[in-house]
């Protein structure tokens, strides 16, 4: 148990070390809810985000200001409304917008300041009037016209965070009053970054708040983990009729940035202490993470990935799920093996072996557990399916303990052990008791 447990301090090491290597320079996009803002954990945040840029991140804040600008509204005697999460007021109210603005972003920079971290407010976002929509007049409103990428990024390469104001400006200079999130949602699409957190407070989405279709995996805590984007369209269907509807607007924010050339977006729950870089630097962390379909990629195994593949069949072969392989054996049988990389780490790997008598046997399929809710399992036995068949071999078969009914749902059914080939019957130990599952290719 203790070198159990050593092991897997060093592999969380291991994982720090190949994050940061792997998102060194990256542009991480940050929308702040302004409730977290005004919490408790607030300077906790601050501080991971002062981090977060040491490590050599790039980061964008954009802080949220509604309760502020309610605020100074309110004791300004102004009055507003909302129509389609959009506030409208009249146009003597801007200077007051601009004001509550700013204010939050101050203390977002002041924050910084103290971890001995140098940020700037700018006016890098142009916009124009809402207008007149369906004969509703949209006063102050604005929506995003032009961002100046190459000011943000000269800030960013200089060192410095970004913070953006919910305040756009036309080209005359007349201010509006722009969305936050809509503007994290656009500056992660047009600097193209890495990744797009929204910190929300009490963000959990999980069995008991929302309907889960069957296709999305859940973490032990009932918790949503990770959705592509087919999977987000599922959710989103299975819960149009839910009362949180500004959790369902996020979801939906964060499936266009990804839509639109956004690696990930997170949403991640600022009611916990350190969720931020546990998101980052912790596999899935404890948000929900909302991913292109071209998040982690399948290839041919290279000697390189030895290491990692024995570390990703350990808890497996501890287990006695899969049988022991050494290093050897691993590099005799190279090009029978497959893995499945995530930002430059391997986290799950398979086996095709085809035999003289043109069957073949799918094994060693071992998924790094925290990434089993990612359908990466499944992914890698279709793509071995579809490379047997390239082979016209006759017959697929699997020996498994714990799996069958998987296998199953998928095509493969019961059959004998002894119709294995006979160099696999030489191999085969009845102790383990596997039982055999064939999936018929060729008549």
């Amino acid at each position: 148990m203790q070198d159990l447990t050593r092991n897997t301090k060093a592999q969380n090491i291991r994982d720090v070390i190949r994050y940061i290597q792997r998102f060194q320079n990256a542009v991480i996009v940050i929308y702040i809810d302004d409730e977290i803002i005004g919490s408790p954990l607030f300077s906790s945040h601050m501080r991971d985000i002062s981090l977060i840029h040491q490590a050599g991140l790039k980061v964008v804040i954009v802080p949220g200001a509604r309760r502020r600008i309610d605020q100074v509204l309110t004791e300004s005697h102004l009055e507003w409304e909302f129509k389609d999460n959009t506030r409208i007021t009249s146009e003597n109210a801007i200077p007051q917008i601009k004001m509550a603005a700013f204010d939050v972003s101050n203390i977002v920079m002041t924050s910084l300041a103290a971890h001995q971290i140098t940020a700037t407010i700018g006016n890098w976002v142009r916009a124009r009037a809402k207008g007149v929509l369906e004969g509703i007049d949209y006063g102050t409103a604005g929506e995003i016209d032009k961002l100046q990428a190459n000011a943000i990024r000269n800030t960013l390469d200089n060192g410095f965070i970004p913070i953006f104001p919910c305040i756009g400006w036309s080209s005359t200079g007349k201010p509006y009053n722009i969305s936050s999130i809509t503007l994290a949602e656009e500056i992660a699409v047009e600097l193209k970054a890495d990744k797009l957190f929204f910190l929300m407070k009490d963000a959990e989405i999980k069995k008991g708040n929302f309907i889960i279709p069957e296709k999305i995996g859940l973490s032990e805590e009932s918790q949503v983990p990770a959705m592509n984007l087919e999977e987000l369209e599922l959710f989103l269907q299975a819960n149009e009729n839910s009362p949180d509807k500004k959790t369902l607007s996020l979801l939906s924010t964060a499936g266009k940035a990804c839509r639109n050339g956004v690696t990930r977006a997170h949403i991640v729950n600022g009611s916990s202490d350190g969720s931020l870089p546990c998101e980052i630097f912790s596999e899935l962390g404890s948000g929900t993470m909302i991913y292109s379909q071209n998040y982690g990629s399948i290839r041919q195994m290279t000697q390189q990935d030895i290491p990692a593949v024995l570390t990703v069949m350990r808890p497996f072969v501890e287990q006695k799920i899969l049988l022991p392989r050494t290093d050897y054996q691993l590099l005799e049988k190279i090009n029978d093996y497959i893995v499945y990389e995530i930002d430059g780490g391997i986290r799950a790997c398979a086996a095709l072996h085809i035999y003289s008598d043109n069957q073949a046997e799918i094994a060693a399929v071992a998924v790094d557990e925290t990434f089993s809710n990612l359908g990466i399992g499944p992914k890698m036995i279709e793509f071995l399916i579809k490379r047997a068949k390239s082979r016209n071999v006759k017959s697929i078969f699997i020996l498994t303990t714990r799996t069958s009914d998987w296998f199953e749902k998928i095509g493969f059914r019961s059959d004998k052990t002894e119709s294995m080939p006979e160099e696999r019957k030489a191999l085969w130990s009845p102790e383990r008791n596997s039982k055999l599952f064939r999936l018929n290719i060729c008549p």
